[in-house]
């Protein structure tokens, strides 16, 4: 059984059938899936949720697909933390961790985005997917269209991360790196995607795609026991993982999942790449792209599609947005791995710190639970940290060296 009406345009209104199409035809407006929540909500219920599997498509009602997915099955559900050591170090009440770098099955939340997209690729009829990608939607994209039976093009910047680029190209899949940034990557596959028959799953399937993302919303709501957070911390790229993560709270408040929904929304980037905290320090609603030149190049993308919605939903929901220093992004890394052996990548050092800074600041606080969002694994992004790292110890094979190691306190 569906529940999708069709789609609509989040300026215009203009509604559109189930397509595989992200823009509206009269004003260019973003196109955004719609639900019939009255049917969704006879058979969407707490006790539902009891028996099924632990994996994103528990939330089946609330995804854009018409059939049974292709993938994902073992992707989502990924553990919430309650951060204790690192609640203490930032003298905070409570800290979670909501930890999608042990997503499977390729340790981001871009599984999530991507089990949606191909799913719904197959019941367009595609047999080629592809994206642009600053690296985990690669990976995601390459793996999943095996799984899934798709031929498969991923489009990167050249200088991506050399792990990311394995990380795609062990699955057999055609790896373009295109000499330029994210943003000249991304206009690129727009162009393709005109002219092409493939389905671009951040660009003409990018509406259904995008819905993915709510299910990361939705796991925290249900692991805290059916309640929203106080506050919470997202990283912001397109600015997509902020809008949905506040439209699945949204529904599960609609729907009487959830009693209330009073979550402040805050947004984290990199100095480097800052075009959403920009507009909001400057109180403006204008996102002025920036190029990009920072080390969390996950997040690396200077002109956001969704920049000003993610801006809107920081702004009516008394959040704030900030951004710090690529030296602060690892420390960042190095301090969630220090305090709770989670080792994220760039992207997860930047919500960590952010989040330090804005303890520190008084913006959140410190009696209050926050839930930093953590996106990615640090083994993709090693990189940025192998040398701001304890050297190695290298001793002989002695018992005797190693005694002369320890008294010496190296």
């Amino acid at each position: 059984m569906t529940y999708v009406k069709g789609l609509k345009c989040r300026e215009c209104g203009r509604t559109y059938p189930k397509a595989p199409q992200f823009v509206c035809e009269w004003c260019f407006g973003p196109l955004e899936v719609v639900y019939d929540y009255e049917k969704i909500k006879k058979n969407f219920t707490k006790k539902a949720l009891e028996n099924r599997a632990p994996n994103m498509w528990r939330y089946r009602e609330l995804l854009p697909i018409d059939g049974d997915p292709v993938c994902g099955h073992t992707s989502g559900f990924t553990p919430l933390v309650e951060a204790k050591n690192l609640a203490e170090v930032l003298r905070i009440k409570k800290c979670y961790i909501k930890d999608d770098s042990v997503n499977h099955p390729t340790l981001s939340f871009k599984d999530r985005v991507v089990a949606v997209a191909l799913s719904k690729a197959k019941e367009f009829g595609f047999k080629t997917v592809a994206c642009a990608s600053t690296g985990n939607l690669a990976n995601s994209v390459a793996a999943h269209s095996r799984y899934s039976g798709f031929d498969c093009y991923v489009f990167v910047p050249y200088d991506l991360e050399t792990s990311k680029i394995l990380s795609s190209l062990i699955y057999g899949v055609n790896l373009v790196a295109v000499e330029g940034n994210y943003d000249e990557v991304n206009r690129l596959c727009a162009e393709i995607a005109m002219n092409f028959p493939w389905a671009f799953v951040n660009v003409n399937i990018r509406p259904y795609y995008a819905e993915g993302s709510k299910t990361y919303g939705f796991e925290i709501a249900e692991q805290l026991g059916f309640r929203a957070p106080k506050n919470i911390v997202i990283p912001a790229a397109s600015g997509s993982l902020v809008t949905k993560i506040y439209k699945g709270l949204i529904e599960f408040y609609q729907l009487g999942l959830i009693s209330e929904f009073k979550t402040k929304f805050f947004i984290a980037q990199a100095e480097g790449c800052a075009p959403i905290v920009n507009a909001f320090k400057e109180n403006s609603n204008i996102i002025k792209p920036v190029k990009p030149k920072t080390i969390a190049k996950s997040i690396a993308i200077g002109n956001p599609a969704d920049g000003v919605y993610a801006l809107e939903i920081v702004k009516k929901t008394g959040g704030y947005a900030e951004a710090v220093t690529d030296e602060e992004i690892i420390e960042g890394i190095k301090l969630l791995a220090e305090t709770e052996g989670i080792f994220t990548e760039t992207a997860g050092g930047v919500t960590v710190a952010v989040a330090k800074k804005l303890i520190e600041k008084g913006i959140i606080p410190r009696e209050e639970e926050v839930v930093i969002s953590i996106t990615g694994n640090g083994l993709k992004t090693q990189e940025a940290v192998q040398n701001h790292l304890k050297p190695v110890i290298r001793i002989k094979p002695s018992l005797e060296d190693f005694k002369n190691h320890i008294k010496g306190g190296v």
